[in-house]
């Protein structure tokens, strides 16, 4: 039986590191990004209605009338909202560090999306302007969410194609919601309880 002693490893070991570094020396860092598809005939109207399927409220609206929407959805309800949103919201509180317990006492959050996907009806967030620190779309009770006509993608390939994975992203499908070992459905657990989303174009 051959004895092997640490020299003999170290230099065994030191062979596969040079075999896999001459194998990758080609390779490229990362993979090629997926080149986007244009969206389908039909992309956007098969957005809304899987995000209706999640039991979210869905509308359709064009760009004037977003801001008139964003009341009508709050009704009063008191929002934060991120820097950059670009919509006036009358009485919304600014996100200047507000803590989880300062979230908890607001009613609701009103952000923008980064991309919309028709087939799964999921929003992503990657909470750049407009969109916040992932603590606000998860705190408030409601959630309305802009999205405009031009930010939907096909799938999820075609979204994940289109993100900055050096990017925190946070992907929505519809209001938060949980079930217990019987199966019986609960909102709200940890998340938004109601999901508004404007779909605008």
């Amino acid at each position: 039986m051959a004895a092997y002693g640490r020299g003999s490893l170290v230099s065994a070991r030191d062979e596969v590191l040079r075999r896999v570094r001459e194998a990758t020396a080609s390779a490229t860092a990362t993979p090629p990004a997926r080149e986007s598809r244009e969206p389908r005939p039909g992309d956007v109207d098969r957005f809304a209605e899987r995000v209706a399927d999640y039991k979210a409220v869905v509308e359709r609206c064009g760009p004037d009338e977003v801001e008139a929407r964003i009341a009508a959805a709050l009704d009063g309800a008191v929002a934060v909202v991120p820097d950059g949103l670009g919509y006036a919201v009358p009485g919304s509180v600014p996100d200047d560090g507000l803590s989880a317990t300062d979230l908890d006492g607001i009613d609701a959050v009103v952000t923008l999306a980064r991309v919309g996907v028709a087939e799964t009806g999921t929003i992503v967030l990657d909470h750049g302007p407009g969109q916040g620190r992932r603590a606000l779309s998860l705190v408030p009770d409601l959630h309305v969410c802009v999205v405009r006509a031009d930010q939907v993608v096909a799938d999820v390939p075609d979204a994940v194609a289109s993100l900055d994975p050096a990017r925190p992203l946070t992907w929505i499908s519809g209001p938060s919601a949980t079930s217990d070992i019987e199966l019986d459905r609960v909102e709200g657990v940890h998340g938004p309880r109601t999901l508004h989303v404007l779909v605008v174009g």
